[in-house]
């Protein structure tokens, strides 16, 4: 079974849009169809993210709502403490710290709707696709 990062980008927007791809992505996360990994770095970004202003009015999300998807996160995943540094490989030191998280946990695949991430191809033995060319490779594994 691959081993998975998902990156804050991909959790919000499939929390916000479960029926676009990285809403499957979450929903296949669920299912127990890839080991997804996660660090403390990156529920604490979600977290922030969905407790935005812009997010919680367009979306209509509460406190109660925000807190049970950090729960499900915390449920849901394995976490992995970040034992690899990764400096300037991102245009954002927050986006290093993803790659350091799938770099730590040893990830098959780090899914991120960042353009210039997927850019790369892979980094540290881990690819980089988008949450469209993930499911691809989900449904080639079922078939």
């Amino acid at each position: 079974m691959s081993i998975v990062v998902l990156d804050t980008n991909t959790i919000v927007s499939g929390t916000i849009n479960p029926d676009g791809a990285p809403g499957q992505v979450l929903a296949a996360g669920r299912e127990e169809r890839f080991v997804w990994v996660i660090s403390s770095v990156i529920i604490a970004e979600v977290f922030t993210a969905l407790n935005r202003d812009r997010i919680r009015n367009v979306f209509r999300l509460i406190a109660d709502d925000i807190q049970q998807h950090a729960a499900a996160l915390e449920r849901e995943t394995v976490h992995t403490a970040i034992t690899h540094e990764v400096h300037g490989v991102a245009t954002h030191p927050e986006v290093d710290l993803i790659l350091a998280t799938a770099v730590s946990a040893a990830a098959d695949y780090l899914v991120t709707g960042d353009k210039q991430l997927q850019a790369l191809g892979s980094y540290g033995g881990v690819l980089i696709l988008s949450p469209r060319a993930f499911l691809d490779v989900l449904e080639a594994e079922r078939a």
